[in-house]
């Protein structure tokens, strides 16, 4: 096997059984900040079951108990040069996560501690979002990189969430607690800890798994029909506005440094 796709299955695992397709994943000593490459299996995945008819359901979780994923490993900006990098990082996370939210089957997330910025955006395109009480989310992006999210992004949260709500995670830039994002919408229910997470996760996924599988594919579809997603494109501007700035690059520098930023707003 390529060394490249042995590291990105060792990163993203995928185990089938009784119809859950299970992706953990797999790299708690960065919190589970995904790389690039595991984006692109979290995609292949998603698209395996659209064609997989023994995939019933797929649930998505974070190894160990400190993060469910948070957001994209920040080394990967390193290389960001051109305003086509920002762009294509974009245009990636926009397919990756819409793969995800139109995924031919259910899709469960189960969260526990950290689930922030991509990792968030990962849990929001999920139909069902099960957390524990150290369960905290956000997108703590105007503290860290001073980047944004793309207008598919803002559309998907602002659909779950409201538009008030998402000015305030944003503007704050504040991670969201377990029983606040219940009342919100951003978890759908919470158990208490790792072991009655891991147990209420599986009890969910077979339930629904069990389900008449049509059912749940027009429900999912209809509701996807009533929310409007305005496409990447409608929002380069602003990607490139902040992608491209000093603050992104001094955000950047901090963030690797373990340092505060100090921004310019240029």
């Amino acid at each position: 096997m390529d060394q490249d796709v042995a590291a990105q299955e060792e990163d993203l695992l995928f185990t089938l059984e009784d119809g859950i397709g299970r992706i953990i994943f797999n790299r708690p000593q960065a919190r589970n900040a995904f790389t690039f490459a595991m984006y692109e299996r979290l995609a292949e995945i998603c698209e395996r079951a659209n064609t997989d008819r023994s995939i019933k359901v797929l649930l998505l979780r974070g190894a160990g108990d400190k993060a469910f994923a948070a957001g994209t490993d920040i080394n990967q900006f390193r290389a960001f040069k051109t305003p086509q990098d920002a762009l294509d990082y974009e245009n990636r996370i926009d397919r990756v996560l819409g793969t995800l939210e139109r995924c031919r089957v259910p899709t469960i997330a189960a969260i526990t501690g950290a689930c922030t910025g991509g990792g968030a955006g990962i849990a929001a395109s999920c139909d069902l979002r099960i957390g524990t009480r150290t369960t905290r989310i956000g997108f703590p992006i105007a503290r860290t990189l001073g980047n944004c999210l793309s207008m598919s992004n803002i559309s998907r949260i602002t659909a779950l969430i409201g538009p008030a709500r998402v000015k305030d995670l944003i503007y704050t830039a504040r991670l969201v607690e377990a029983e606040e994002a219940a009342s919100v919408g951003l978890l759908t229910e919470i158990v208490d800890d790792l072991a009655a997470l891991d147990k209420r996760a599986d009890e969910v996924a077979r339930l629904v798994a069990g389900n008449a599988p049509l059912t749940l594919s027009a429900t999912k579809q209809a509701l996807a029909r009533l929310q409007k997603r305005l496409t990447r494109d409608e929002g380069e501007d602003l990607i490139l506005m902040c992608y491209q700035s000093q603050d992104f690059r001094e955000g950047l520098d901090a963030f690797l440094s373990k340092r505060a930023p100090h921004w310019r707003g240029e």
